[in-house]
């Protein structure tokens, strides 16, 4: 969280796998019942319905305001950063992101969904807060994950962005993001996800849960059989492969060129990809985007005033 004068910039990456801010990450997947659930815990209050949090991920949707889901995954992640510094009532501006070439297409509906109710009121974790929304800016999500580290982008340089949804491309160079070199694939982890949870019932008979898939993914093992660990690696590396055919489809060539890899499928390169790793940045840090989006949008409100 940033803050200047008197409101609270707040950045909000929305992930279809987990809502992230500058200072927090909870699974994006949400039940909603009519009336408070069973367990406790990341849940939010708002318009007479509950919404639990943290439970699988949610199903991709080419565009976020089809539901209510990414609005109340926003006053959660409003109410994660306030409360770390125990406020209950703030002016807040919101700085959120979308994929690099959904853009120019969706930033004004994606803007006027996050803020339409500039007033609102609600309870996470039993805790009430009230906002009032003083503004909203939307920047494209792979370029924010690295705004801290384009004093080092001297000559090419190529992002890959891997996030649960989509794999976003794109060019910097010297320091300037190049508009016509941006590009997104409906290739996100979540396929990887789905394609190790079928290898596993299809070779053993068995249903596993994503949690196993996710500890592979993220660590390079699990406590787990052989037997399973060799099956679902298997297919995170296939996954890791067609990443790689992505990026050369966008003629990315190891040795013109530095690449740097951001999002949820970060750990997917690092532990399965078979690529040469010297000329590769990986940003492990998977707020890295919603840190962005504050900075660009605080140098953004200075300049203005």
């Amino acid at each position: 969280m940033q803050v200047l004068k008197n409101y609270k910039i707040i950045g909000i990456d929305h992930g279809y796998g987990n809502i992230k801010t500058a200072n927090t990450v909870t699974p994006t997947g949400v039940s909603v019942f009519e009336s408070q659930p069973t367990f406790e815990g990341n849940t939010l209050y708002y318009g007479g319905k509950y919404y639990r949090f943290g439970e699988g991920h949610k199903a991709f949707i080419s565009d976020k305001t089809e539901d209510e889901d990414f609005y109340a995954a926003t006053l959660m992640g409003i109410a994660k950063e306030l409360s770390r510094e125990h406020i209950s009532e703030a002016d807040v501006f919101i700085a959120a992101g979308l994929p690099l070439t959904w853009v120019k297409t969706q930033r004004e509906d994606f803007r006027r969904y996050l803020m339409k109710n500039p007033d609102v009121t609600f309870y996470y974790n039993k805790q009430r807060y009230s906002i009032h929304i003083v503004g909203c800016s939307i920047y494209p999500q792979g370029y924010s994950a690295v705004i801290d580290r384009l004093g080092e982008m001297t000559g090419v340089n190529m992002v890959a962005d891997i996030g649960n949804g989509t794999v976003n491309v794109m060019y910097i160079n010297n320091r300037k993001p190049v508009e016509i070199k941006c590009y997104t694939e409906k290739l996100g982890v979540n396929q990887c996800m789905i394609a190790a949870q079928n290898a596993v019932l299809d070779t053993f008979g068995t249903r596993i849960d994503e949690t196993i898939i996710e500890n592979v993914i993220r660590f390079g093992k699990a406590n787990i059989g052989k037997k399973y660990l060799d099956c679902i690696s298997e297919q995170i590396r296939i996954y890791a492969e067609k990443v790689l055919d992505v990026l050369e489809k966008y003629e990315y060539n190891s040795e013109l060129m530095r690449l740097y890899i951001t999002g949820g499928g970060v750990s997917i390169m690092k532990h399965f990809a078979e690529m040469d790793f010297s000329n590769v940045v990986l940003v492990e840090d998977i707020c890295a985007a919603a840190k962005g989006y504050e900075k660009i949008c605080l140098q953004s409100l200075r300049r203005e005033r």
